[in-house]
This record gives C-alpha cells, sequence and structure tokens, in this order.
C-alpha cells in the first residue's frame, strides 16, 4: 500500500482548501455556473439527472481497510448508504450535496484519498491488474511504476487541459487483465533480450462512439524513458488533436487521422529532444518510491494445507466458489479472492456502507489490511493464506459477496445508466438484473461457461460493452428506451471489438434475446472447452443472428423504418 510522504499530503489538503473557497463562492453567486463548472471537475465533481455525483480516486485500484471504512462513513452520512464501484477502479457516490461536497474531500484526505482528476479533459487514474504484485504470470509488479505515472500526470502543468479526457493502462504480467489494448495509453511490461525491464506501448485504443484497438508505436521503451516517451506522447496530442469537436477529440482520432506511423513518427521526433533529460527515472528514484509502498510479510506455509483439500471434497459449494472466485498467488499457501459484486438483484458494483465495512474486517484479518477493486467491479482480497479460505468463504457468504460467477454470464460489467447518469440513453441496472434472474441458475451458468457479458446506457460505453462477448448499448429511438447487441467482443491478449446482430429491442425483450443467443453457442459449441467467443469467431455472427430474428427479422426492419419515419 502506497504511503503519502509531505509533499503528497500537502497537496491534497492545499487542495481540499482550494476547493472549500471555489464552492463558498459559487454558493455565495460570486463565482458563475460556467466558472465554476471545470473547478468542480478537476475535483471529480459531475452534475447527474437527480444530484451531484462524486468520483473519488481509487489509485491503481488498490485500497487499505482504514481507506475502505473512510468509504463507508461516507456512504452512511454524506449520502444514502451505498458507493458504486466503477470500472475505472474508482467509487462514485451519487448523491451528495453540493455544499458538503468540501467536508467529503475533507475527510478523504485524513486518509490519502483524493478525488483530483477523476473528471476533466486531463490524464484520469492510471487502471491496472487487479492481481497486480500476486500474479504467478507477473513479469514486473505494476504498482510502482503506476504510482510514478500517477505523480507524473497529477497537476502536470501542460497536461491540465488536454483536447479530452486522458486514460493510461499498465499490465505488468503475461496475461493483459487491466485491458491496456482499449486505453490511450496502454502499456505492457516486457523483458529485453538481456533482461531489462521495458515496457511495450500502445497508442490510440479506446471505446465510446468510435471504438479502437490500440496500435503499438513502440515494442521495447527501456523504463529509464518511461515518463519521457509518456511526455512526447501527450505532447503531439495536446498540440494536434482537435478541441473544435469533442467527438474527435481523443488521441484515438489522431492516430487515424495522421497513421499510426506518422503518429510514431511525430512522437519520436519529439521525444529526441526530452531523451535522457529531467525526467528520466534512475534506479534511486524508482527504489524511492518502491520503499513507500508497504508490502505483506509471507509466512512460509504448505502450498495445499489439509483441512483446505478436505473441505474442497466434502462441500460442493464451497468447491464452486474456489473454481471462480479464488485464484492463483505467487507465494505457496496463498491465494487472491475475489469478493463478488454481482449478486442477483443488487446493482452491479454498488456496495452498501455495511458491506464496506465488514469487507475492511476481512481485509484485515485475512488480507495483510489490504484490497483491491478491478476494473470488472469488483472487490479482491489478494494476500489470503489457503487455510483461511474456507473461512473467509463462509463470512462473505453471509455478507452476500460469495456469489460463484466469476467469469460467467451474471458477472455483469454495467453502468449506473439512465438511473442516475444525465448522458445516458437508457437504463442499465434493470437490464442487467433481468439478465441475472434470466440466467439465475448456477449449473446453467457453469454449463455456459465462461462469458462476459457488458452493459452501458450510452455510446460513451462506461459499461466497456464494446469489449464484451456480448454486449448491450442502450440507445434512444423517438424518446423511447431500445437496447443494440453485440457480439464477439473481448478483452486481453486477444482483445477484439463486438459486431452489433441487427436492430434495437425493447427492454422486456432483451433476457430471451440473450438466452437465444445463449442457446445458438451450446448448439454451435464442438466441445465444453469450446467458448462462447471462440464460437463467434469461429462461425461468425449470422448463425446467431437467425436465430435472434428469425422470420421476424423483415417484421423489426419494416417496425424500425415507421419509428425513424414518426
Amino acid at each position: 500500500m502506497y504511503q503519502y510522504d509531505e509533499i503528497d499530503q500537502r497537496l491534497v489538503d492545499e487542495r481540499v482548501a482550494q476547493f472549500r473557497d471555489q464552492t463558498r463562492r459559487h454558493l455565495a453567486g460570486q463565482l458563475s455556473e460556467d466558472d465554476f463548472r471545470p473547478l468542480r471537475l478537476q475535483n471529480g465533481l459531475y452534475i447527474q439527472r437527480f444530484a451531484p455525483m462524486l468520483r473519488v480516486a481509487i489509485p491503481y485500484g488498490l485500497l487499505s481497510s482504514k481507506q475502505l471504512r473512510a468509504l463507508a462513513y461516507i456512504a452512511r452520512k454524506w449520502d444514502r448508504g451505498y458507493g458504486h464501484f466503477s470500472t475505472r477502479q474508482n467509487i462514485q457516490f451519487n448523491w451528495p450535496k453540493l455544499e458538503e461536497v468540501p467536508d467529503i474531500l475533507a475527510h478523504l484526505a485524513t486518509v490519502q484519498m483524493h478525488a483530483i482528476q477523476t473528471s476533466g479533459n486531463c490524464i484520469r487514474n492510471t487502471t491496472t491488474d487487479h492481481l497486480a504484485g500476486v500474479a504467478p504470470d507477473e513479469i514486473v509488479d505494476p504498482l510502482v511504476w503506476c504510482e510514478l505515472i500517477r505523480q507524473w500526470s497529477t497537476f502536470h502543468p501542460e497536461f491540465a487541459y488536454l483536447p479530452r479526457k486522458f486514460k493510461i493502462a499498465v499490465s505488468g504480467a503475461e496475461n493483459d487483465r487491466a485491458a491496456i489494448r482499449v486505453h490511450d495509453i496502454g502499456l505492457q511490461a516486457l523483458r529485453g533480450e538481456d533482461g531489462s525491464t521495458g515496457f511495450r506501448v500502445l497508442v490510440g485504443g479506446g471505446l465510446g462512439r468510435t471504438p479502437v484497438i490500440g496500435t503499438v508505436i513502440r515494442e521495447f521503451l527501456p523504463w529509464p524513458q518511461l515518463l519521457n516517451y509518456l511526455d512526447a506522447i501527450l505532447r503531439v496530442y495536446n498540440r494536434h488533436g482537435r478541441r473544435d469537436n469533442k467527438y474527435k477529440a481523443r488521441i484515438k482520432i489522431l492516430v487515424k487521422e495522421l497513421t499510426p506511423e506518422v503518429f510514431r513518427a511525430q512522437v519520436d521526433a519529439e521525444w529526441a529532444h526530452l531523451k535522457d533529460g529531467p525526467a528520466t527515472l534512475t534506479e534511486a528514484e524508482v527504489a524511492r518510491i518502491g520503499r513507500r509502498f508497504t508490502r505483506p510479510q509471507y509466512r512460509k506455509l504448505e502450498p495445499l494445507p489439509l483441512q483446505y483439500t478436505q473441505a474442497l471434497a466434502r462441500e460442493p459449494g464451497f468447491a464452486r466458489w474456489v473454481g471462480r472466485n479464488v485464484h492463483a498467488h505467487k507465494v505457496p499457501g496463498y491465494a487472491a479472492v475475489t469478493l463478488s459484486l454481482k449478486k442477483t438483484g443488487v446493482p452491479p458494483g454498488d456496495a452498501t456502507a455495511e458491506q464496506m465495512d465488514a469487507v475492511a474486517g476481512l481485509a484485515d484479518r485475512y488480507s495483510f489490511g489490504e484490497l483491491r477493486v478491478s476494473h470488472e467491479q469488483n472487490l479482491i482480497l489478494s494476500d489470503v493464506r489457503q487455510s483461511g479460505l474456507h473461512a473467509l468463504w463462509q463470512e462473505a457468504k453471509a455478507l452476500g459477496l460469495a456469489t460463484p460467477n466469476i467469469g460467467l454470464i451474471s458477472n455483469i460489467i454495467a453502468c449506473p445508466g439512465g438511473d442516475f447518469c444525465s448522458l445516458a440513453n437508457a437504463k442499465s441496472i434493470p437490464v442487467a438484473e433481468a439478465i441475472q434472474r434470466r440466467f439465475d441458475d448456477l449449473d446453467y451458468q457453469h454449463d455456459i461457461g465462461e462469458l462476459d457479458l457488458n452493459i452501458s446506457g450510452c455510446m460513451n460505453s462506461c459499461g466497456h460493452h464494446h469489449v464484451g462477448h456480448i454486449g448491450i448499448l442502450g440507445v434512444d429511438k423517438q424518446g423511447a428506451e431500445f437496447y443494440q447487441v453485440s457480439i464477439g467482443g473481448a478483452q486481453g491478449n486477444d482483445a477484439s471489438l463486438g459486431r452489433v446482430i441487427g436492430p434495437s429491442f425493447a427492454q422486456d425483450e432483451v433476457p430471451e434475446v440473450i438466452a437465444k443467443l445463449i442457446e445458438t453457442y451450446l448448439a454451435r459449441r464442438d466441445s465444453e472447452a469450446e467458448r462462447f467467443i471462440d464460437v463467434v469467431r469461429r462461425i461468425g455472427i449470422e448463425p446467431f443472428k437467425e436465430k435472434v430474428y428469425g422470420n421476424t427479422h423483415q417484421k423489426r426492419e419494416n417496425r424500425a423504418r415507421q419509428l425513424a419515419a414518426a
């Protein structure tokens, strides 16, 4: 867990005082809404459909139990008793009062937290693998590199007013669990031929209105040049990115218009002026940041303790949970555990204040007082003794956090949608619940196997629907809420974008549409080992389309034309 130094704490405290004064002046009528808007956005404060929304930064998804208790306190005192963990590894509070937000920020500062740069046209929270530091396939621990990027990007004077928001993700492992290929910048840790550490650099990925898989612009960047090269990329984007049209302002549009080859050449030309300059990293600086992290004091344990293997054999429910929610650890005798925030009937990613307090207790008892937030909107205890897994499962089950559905269809990723967001075209939460209820049989879910289902309430794609094996997008048709369905998307090393299967559906039709997609998959797969995404890639979308629309396809097209003409 990263521990603030005096400079970190001073910066956060000063920002709290500054925003308190800005809020006071705005409420007194001395600061107009137009003047206040960029100031509140720089502090993570949006005005949503019914109330302000405060987005709190959780840098690279890492939390201490003390910090989680502070979030629970905020939810209880200043909100409506819950928070929403987002796909950016942050937490959002949907009901704070504007005049009380400075008090919330002041409380966050007491536990080394803030809401700085969680919105606005700046570099947002850098994300990484939720198993960072513990994954067996890890090449380097990405946490230190994420912290270096955080310190470089926070309050960076050149990049405070970019053409558009900017997102960076880092993967330190062989398997990309950070979705680096759909970020403005994606960094993949590598080992050079001489054993040195470096990064493959991808640029121009992103979802939203124009989804794009990022392009590799440098196969191997030596680690001392990391910040210099990031500076070069951001300078090219800041100079040439469009500011006249927010829909064409993201770096992915610039890379496409210039072509990756020309963009790479411009970055290299800029880098030539920065290489080996003041931002060049040294071993001493990396070590200094590394020392600011507390590290678990692991013990030498037997890899598979007897009580663990016995519990697996006698309790099918526990075995099912272990198979889905427990992950391998690089230290023998330990495991990482996902606490599912996807119980049927609960909005995906939501946790009550009582649950947050309870999870903080679990972290203290089972995981050295630390936990993680995943971009899939779940919580992870990263350092659990295998001998303690059974007891943890029992406690998590009592809290409603032990649903064994990680990687299954009910582990839905979803934005808050039209229930809260003023940008949304349609609701996400009721659709997610309807699908979960349609597939609530865990045996059937396990028969289906690995399947990612993502829902976004609008084209901004906060639910990452483009990279869901099945993606659902809320659309507006003449003031009515409809849902467009795509299949074939994926994140990870073989990331791909889904393809729309056809005309959109009314809300009550969506669960049955998903059921027909699943039926087609089960009928067409070669074996139980062949995943939904594998079948889509093998046979294409036409068989799925035919199953869903059948003889009504032409009727639907006519209906769509009638709606458009109305």
